[in-house]
């Protein structure tokens, strides 16, 4: 079998069709989608084959384009990429769409009673929030934007009354300017209870002391116990630190779509690999523009001179795409197929223990394709496995030793290091030293520096912030 794939030399000056590929690849299932069908509006030589039973003069008819009789000849083709599965328009997963966060607000700044001017500082202070509903940017920088940006004369105190409006939108805690004002505009619209005046006490006055869990100090300064200070927490921690994750305002209908590049099945203790998420549509020559060729042939007028180019340079573009969508199913699946050899003994069973330490390089050297090829294939692809979705870079992680010599992942400490967090008393932390010494018990031998990294990588606090009463 003839295996075709893109190998990327730094000496090498692409050819049309490489740089064709190169982009080819990194575009994951969808988008490549996508892009197909943007060539086929916008390069006229190219036609989808799509039969009728028993229609047959409305087919495209095949076109021999060896009568055009020029030293640059056009070789004839109809060609259709292989191993894809026949389901040519997939139903594709997608989740529900949510309210525009953007939106939302201003919907409910539409129902305030305002001027015309009030409305457009406040519309832009909306505009200014980031996706966690913060507003990032101080009240100074927002004066100066809206007088040179929009063109709107305004001032600080303005500024900080519109301000105070949106603050007062749901979902609540949208607007703050940090995360203590974010769980303070929440904890004021509670019920006032003793745990909840507690709870705003501690945020009002001591939330430095909150933030590095120093329970004893707060205690001891605001004359509670431990049962009113652990109720005072559970109210905290109940708020919602990123009131804008609420409502996605990015959501589109193909950013709601995971389309997995390839599949595995696992039939009868065999791992079997498919892309059949995609068909490439077979492609013919749109009789239209081959009839204008064929005509062109041998001739001496000008005009059809200039026209059989045209044509001719659209099917050199056509030619060049098949074969990069071509080449781009081969070095994806080579690739992919490189990756399940190097990871046996994972897919067949999706434990993590038994993912071996792997890095772009081992599958360069798998497949004799550049790292840089193997880096595009990755990026941004899914494998839906008979345990999960997951994403090709998923599967590559680093290794170092255990304390027999042998090799394992960084995903394998990362989940005993998690494991050693999971088991500690919260009343006293491991330390790192400590954690050196859990995972040394569990036969992985790492350094102080290391567990530090991991730790930071997993988002474990140190051991003085998972302190808990």
């Amino acid at each position: 079998m003839l295996k075709q794939g893109l190998e990327l030399k730094q000496s090498q000056k692409l050819s049309p069709l490489q740089i064709q590929t190169i982009k080819l690849i990194e575009l994951p299932v969808q988008e490549l989608e996508q892009r197909i069908r943007k060539e086929l509006e916008e390069n006229p030589v190219l036609d989808e084959d799509l039969p009728k039973e028993n229609e047959e003069d409305e087919q495209p008819r095949e076109v021999s384009l060896s009568e055009y009789k020029e030293d640059d000849s056009i070789p004839s083709y109809r060609l259709k990429s292989d191993n894809y599965s026949k389901d040519e328009r997939p139903q594709y997963s997608t989740f529900s769409v949510k309210e525009s966060f953007t939106q939302s607000l201003l919907e409910q700044l539409g129902y305030r009673t305002l001027t015309e001017h009030q409305y457009h500082v406040a519309a832009f202070i909306i505009g200014s929030l980031d996706e966690d509903g913060y507003l990032r940017r101080s009240v100074e920088s927002i004066v100066d934007d809206l007088s040179f940006r929009a063109n709107i004369q305004t001032d600080e105190q303005e500024v900080e009354q519109m301000l105070k409006i949106i603050q007062e939108f749901e979902p609540a805690g949208v607007g703050a300017r940090d995360l203590r004002e974010c769980l303070l505009l929440q904890i004021r619209l509670l019920k006032k209870t003793p745990a909840v005046e507690n709870a705003q006490k501690i945020l009002e006055s001591y939330f430095t002391e909150f933030t590095n869990k120093h329970f004893q100090k707060i205690m001891s300064r605001m004359g509670i116990n431990e049962v009113q200070m652990k109720e005072a927490m559970a109210k905290i921690l109940k708020l919602n630190p990123s009131p804008g994750g609420q409502i996605d305002d990015s959501y589109n209908d193909q950013a709601q779509q995971i389309v997995p590049d390839f599949t595995l099945d696992y039939k009868d203790g065999e791992l079997i690999l498919s892309m059949p998420r995609f068909s490439i549509p077979e492609l013919r020559v749109n009789r239209k523009y081959a009839d204008i060729l064929l005509e062109a042939a041998n001739s001496s007028e000008r005009e059809k001179k200039e026209a059989a180019t045209f044509v001719k340079k659209k099917l050199d573009s056509a030619k060049w795409f098949i074969e990069a969508i071509k080449q781009r199913h081969n070095t994806l699946y080579s690739t992919m197929q490189a990756i399940i050899d190097y990871q046996h003994d994972y897919f067949i069973d999706g434990d993590e223990t038994h993912l071996k330490p792997m890095v772009l390089k081992d599958i360069a050297e798998k497949t004799g394709f550049d790292i840089s090829t193997i880096s595009r294939v990755v990026n941004s692809k899914y494998i839906e496995t008979h345990f999960g979705i997951y994403s090709l870079k998923y599967f590559f992680s680093e290794g170092l030793e255990n304390q027999d010599g042998e090799e394992v992942s960084t995903r394998e400490l990362k989940k005993a290091l998690q494991e050693c967090v999971d088991g500690e008393d919260k009343r006293k932390p491991l330390t790192d030293d400590q954690l050196v010494e859990c995972l040394s018990d569990k036969g992985y031998k790492v350094a102080r520096r290391t567990i530090a990294k991991y730790r930071d990588q997993l988002g474990i606090p140190k051991a003085r912030l998972r302190r808990e009463l």
